[in-house]
């Protein structure tokens, strides 16, 4: 499918959204519901978090000398093809400065589950969230600290209510992002099973994700006109992830619209809706890469950008967006280098360029607590680099709801990765070949 074609067909549903589609919608506006509340109604601290614990398998193969790499096992620690695990076990605290001033208000949340913000390193647990937000200027409030940036809703929601297990393959690779190691950092091969974990096994990146947050300051409102929601944000951050502070003189803009016509307040997250944004990222990122014995880092930009949408009319829901990357493109946790094979000219993610792109679609079955979903999803990873690789997702599910709190939900994912300018068993497919199915459940409690 050409990348025109998909554009054009996320353009449509955002025509369609923006033509005053009715009836019952999800549609949240995220800027508010992570880290504002209600003047003059929020309690002074109320405590909150949930809890995911999951199971995943996966089948692939590995290669012709019995390799594996990172998309054939389960991160984060990818020393298995078949793991249970409890993967976010958050707890928070949110409020406002009432009865002193209730236009004061914070939000802070720590991170004790197994995932990519606790590792490499066997954290313990890590901040996530610690921002304060200052609500006294008309059409201009103003956040500060470390926080969820404005971006694809894939990963801007809340993930408490996401309604699959894992991220299309653009975003995890993309949005949800490896900044650089201190110095030069060697790649790493295919490594067989039991692991060998001496050497740092397939991780080999030194921090945690970024879990699309960045400390910085934040200015952004909402302008209602009857039933729409017109909404802004400008950030300026650090660029550096979970760090709080910054590694370099250079800060990352971010840029956010979105409009959204509102049915009904009522609801939250679930509050009738229909919503249409966009969003941008830009900054520099340092990266050392010269095997030298010398701290010597380039710098190379990274942005990112994209156009979505999401609408449900139940028992119906269907959500989409395309997003684009350039620069610093993710090539895998045990490449750290962000080159499939720096011995080459090809393969080099510091200045390459990535997009991606999916469909989702879900139906709730009327009378019953069932929900059926369908997701599909496309990255072209490298374009127009002799390393190009396409990757296609399509994500089967379904997710029983015993309240409005718990839930389950089973996914199965049919995975197609390949190396477009080589043909099977040669060049990347060596590797990519036996890229298989996987199976994931997910038990999701809020409190």
């Amino acid at each position: 499918m050409k990348t025109t074609f998909k554009k054009t067909l996320i353009a449509a549903g955002v025509a369609a959204v923006m033509g005053g589609i009715a009836g019952q919608a999800q549609a949240a506006n995220w800027l508010f519901l992570q880290g504002t509340e209600p003047e003059g109604t929020a309690a002074r601290a109320k405590v909150w978090g949930f809890i995911q614990a999951q199971y995943q398998k996966d089948y692939s193969d590995p290669n012709a000398s019995g390799g594996y790499i990172p998309p054939k096992l389960i991160g984060p620690d990818l020393t298995t093809q078949e793991s249970f695990n409890v993967f976010r076990a958050r707890v928070g605290v949110r409020g406002t400065g009432f009865p002193l001033d209730s236009k004061v208000n914070y939000f802070f949340l720590v991170e004790f589950g197994n995932n990519g913000i606790t590792q490499p390193g066997g954290s313990f647990a890590k901040i996530t969230d610690a921002s304060i937000t200052l609500n006294h200027i008309k059409g201009a409030r103003i956040r500060m600290g470390q926080f969820k940036t404005p971006m694809s809703e894939e990963v801007y929601q809340g993930i408490a209510i996401f309604d699959y297990i894992n991220f299309t393959s653009y975003a995890g690779q993309q949005l949800i992002e490896r900044t650089p190691n201190q110095r030069y950092s060697s790649n790493v091969g295919p490594q067989p099973l039991p692991m060998d974990l001496s050497n740092g096994g397939l991780t080999q990146f030194d921090k945690s994700v970024s879990a699309a947050r960045d400390t910085g300051i934040q200015i952004f409102d909402t302008f209602k006109v009857k039933n729409w929601e017109h909404s802004y944000s400008v950030m300026i951050g650090n660029g550096n992830g979970l760090n709080y502070t910054d590694n370099d003189n250079n800060k990352d803009t971010y840029l956010y619209l979105s409009t959204e016509y509102v049915f009904s307040p009522k609801g939250g997250p679930f509050r009738p809706g229909v919503k249409a944004y966009v969003w941008s990222q830009s900054g520099k990122r340092l990266l050392d890469n010269t095997n030298d014995s010398t701290y010597n880092p380039q710098e190379h930009d990274r942005k990112r950008y994209g156009i979505g949408f999401k609408y449900l009319k139940k028992p119906y829901r269907i959500s989409g967006e395309y997003n684009k990357a350039e620069g610093m493109i993710f090539v895998g946790p045990h490449s750290p280098t962000f080159d499939m094979n720096p011995s080459v000219p090809p393969g080099n993610g510091e200045d390459g360029e990535a997009d991606g792109w999916y469909i989702d679609l879900g139906w709730y079955i009327p009378g019953t607590k069932w929900e059926l979903d369908f997701r599909y999803d496309e990255m072209r990873r490298l374009i127009d680099d002799p390393f190009e690789t396409k990757w296609k997702t399509s994500t089967l599910g379904f997710q029983y709801h015993f309240n409005r709190k718990s839930r389950l939900t089973v996914n199965y994912a049919i995975r197609d990765v390949t190396a477009v300018n080589y043909g099977s068993g040669a060049g990347p497919n060596a590797n990519l070949d036996g890229i298989g199915d996987r199976l994931a459940l997910q038990l999701t409690h809020i409190f």
